[in-house]
């Protein structure tokens, strides 16, 4: 392993959000491809870890457990400081916060670049003007900020797609924890949306997709966090009761390993989705209040499953209209068409 003298040594402040994470990956990819020898470490919070555990391109990750909301001052200093005997030569901010960058500032790392946000002038010395025009998607986003200030922006054709990598070990150790077999072909369901129910394809119609695959001999398993547990359920009681409710019952590690075996993913704009596109599982993904256009998922085996409404994408966390549309009306029968098509 070459030296660290003559090496990029990166310190990226990663996102809060599952998707945001997993997109940022193609930064991680770019910069390598740039830099070969790059050294790149993340600051984010410890949960990713089931996330940067499968990115290659990562070292290691820096774990920050701040409370979320709060400047948590006394806690960025200490890091800031404890991180000086790093040496890193590039930090780079995702986020627009002031809080993310706290850490490179204090930490005196020498190049500090991110989009111009709330009150960071100096903390942020590579202050770049977000021009939303040329960089409409979030990845295109993420990558300008790995280029030289003045270089033209990466086209999308040419951005890496995110790849998880998953272990085989934890996957079997995974399944035979839940139960699970793979004697037939998966149906991964992820019908949860931390954002709100503007982005929720309604239960009634994920239990129709559940009941015809479940009609064609496959194995149906339900995805998400424990705020997800009432609607998987409700899914799984409309469809018969033969399908197997994870939600709640994995930790996202696990819940990343379990996905990358499936046959076949149907999922809402989430974080689960992306991860989906970055397991390279085939993949619906259904959008309402939210736009394909910002945050698609980055593969190249998926299905946008969207009504193209005067009213959407509203970006709303519920419907401004009360009617949902956009999704009510987008029917189990069109999505089961898209999913024959990968």
């Amino acid at each position: 392993m070459p030296s660290l003298d003559n090496v990029n040594k990166y310190l990226i402040i990663g996102p809060s959000w599952v998707g945001d994470m997993v997109m940022a990956q193609s930064l991680f990819i770019d910069i390598k491809r740039q830099h070969p020898n790059a050294h790149i470490d993340v600051l984010a919070p410890a949960w990713t870890a089931a996330l940067i555990d499968r990115m290659p391109e990562v070292t290691k990750l820096v774990a920050a457990n701040f409370n979320h909301g709060k400047l948590s001052l006394g806690e960025r200093v200490r890091l800031g400081k404890e991180l000086r005997a790093e040496q890193y030569t590039h930090a780079i901010a995702l986020p627009n916060s002031l809080k993310s960058a706290l850490v490179p500032w204090i930490a005196k790392i020498p190049k500090r670049t991110g989009f111009v946000g709330e009150q960071r002038w100096g903390l942020v010395n590579d202050i770049r003007k977000l021009d939303k025009a040329a960089l409409p998607m979030t990845v295109q986003r993420f990558i300008a900020l790995g280029l030289d200030k003045g270089v033209s922006p990466r086209p999308i054709e040419s951005i890496a797609a995110p790849k998880l990598v998953a272990n085989p070990e934890q996957v079997s150790s995974a399944l035979a924890k839940n139960n699970l077999d793979r004697n037939s072909p998966v149906l991964a369901l992820c019908p949860g949306a931390e954002f709100g129910a503007s982005k929720q394809w309604p239960a009634s119609h994920y239990a129709k997709v559940a009941e015809h695959y479940l009609s064609q001999g496959w194995g149906v398993w339900l995805f998400g966090s424990d705020n997800d547990k009432a609607i998987c359920q409700e899914i799984n009681a409309l469809s018969g009761g033969k399908a197997r409710v994870l939600a709640g019952q994995t930790t996202l590690t696990e819940a990343v390993d379990l996905i990358s075996v499936a046959s076949l993913v149907m999922s809402n704009d989430s974080g689960l989705m992306h991860i989906a596109a970055a397991l390279q599982v085939p993949l619906v993904a259904i959008y309402g209040s939210t736009d394909p256009g910002h945050t698609p998922p980055l593969s190249a085996n998926h299905a946008i499953a969207r009504l193209d409404l005067q009213c959407s994408p509203c970006f709303k966390r519920e419907c401004p209209l009360q009617h949902l549309d956009c999704l009510r009306t987008l029917m189990p029968e069109a999505v089961l068409q898209l999913a024959e098509s990968l």
